[in-house]
Formats: C-alpha cells, structure tokens, sequence
C-alpha cells in the first residue's frame, strides 16, 4: 500500500514538472521572437534569451536524470 502512493506520488510531480518544462520551453521561444524581430536588441533583452534558454535545458537534463516521461 506504501509502494502505491509512493508511485502516485511520483507520477503526479512527474505531470508538474512536465507542465513546468512546457512553460519554460514557451519563454524560450517568446523570448527568441522578440530577439529575432528586433533590429538590435539591448544587452538586457539578450540577457532574458540567454537565461530563458538556461532554464529550459537545465530542466531538460533534470527530466532525462529523473527518467520522466514527456508525452502525456
């Protein structure tokens, strides 16, 4: 019965961390849009881009090592 809850506990960060990859992954390609339709973005603007981006791969790494699953 422990084992139970202990798998549901799990699949239910697992959905949660896949809602949050999804969210990254949209801030990163918001982010590149704006940069990509500027005619010169600011240092400020590259700063996002380059941190959004961040973001979405560490969260990526972090999936593959806790083997969750991205298809839904």
């Amino acid at each position: 019965m422990i084992f139970r809850r202990k798998g549901h506990i799990r699949r239910q960060y697992d959905r949660k961390f896949v809602e949050l990859l999804e969210e990254l992954k949209q801030e990163w390609m918001r982010q590149k849009r704006i940069v990509e339709q500027s005619l010169e973005p600011s240092e400020e603007v590259l700063c996002h881009l380059q941190l959004a981006e961040a973001k979405y791969f560490y969260a990526l790494r972090e999936a593959k090592l806790r083997k969750v699953s991205l298809r839904k």
